[in-house]
């Protein structure tokens, strides 16, 4: 494979854990179904008590939050049009993919720990979940196991050593 191929995944969609898709279902639900009613009760209560004026600050907080809520709904129905789930058997461990599960050894505090490569739109660095476009996820997109892998990070330059790869 030439470094084109290892660094990058086809452009089919994006590609989604199962868990990562049933999650951005669920808040494209709540956004639409919960989110959207909240935000138009609060405008219809600001109408009531005739809070339309101009320099109504809270209103104009309300209409952001509306706009925001609707992008973010806009943006979920997009990913979703050319989303793909991950079948768990297509999930590389001979190297690390998208939706691989990567025991690193960190070689400046020789600690291990785990992180699951991901799509940034499901990328939770709280939850070890790393996006492929991060720092640390560039780094390790392709690369065996028993592999030594820098990279810069905002704190620095880090040094890791790839233990193993499952699912």
């Amino acid at each position: 494979m030439n470094e084109m191929e290892l660094h990058h995944e086809p452009q089919t969609g994006t590609l989604l854990t199962a868990e990562g898709f049933t999650a951005l279902q669920k808040e494209l639900e709540t956004l639409t179904t919960v989110k959207r009613g909240e935000i138009a009760e609060r405008i219809r209560e600001s109408q009531q008590h005739g809070e339309f004026s101009e320099d109504n600050s809270e209103l104009d907080e309300v209409k952001l939050e509306q706009a925001m809520v609707e992008t973010r709904i806009a943006e979920l129905k997009t990913l979703f049009g050319n989303a793909q789930i991950l079948d768990e058997a297509s999930i590389p461990t001979d190297r690390v993919g998208i939706g691989s599960v990567v025991t690193l050894l960190d070689l400046q505090y020789h600690e291990q720990f785990e992180v699951r490569l991901v799509s940034s739109i499901e990328a939770d660095p709280g939850r070890d979940l790393i996006s492929n476009e991060s720092p640390m996820g560039t780094a390790i997109y392709g690369i065996e196991p028993n592999t030594e892998v820098y990279f810069d990070a905002p704190e620095g330059r880090k040094k890791f050593k790839i233990v193993s790869i499952t699912r």
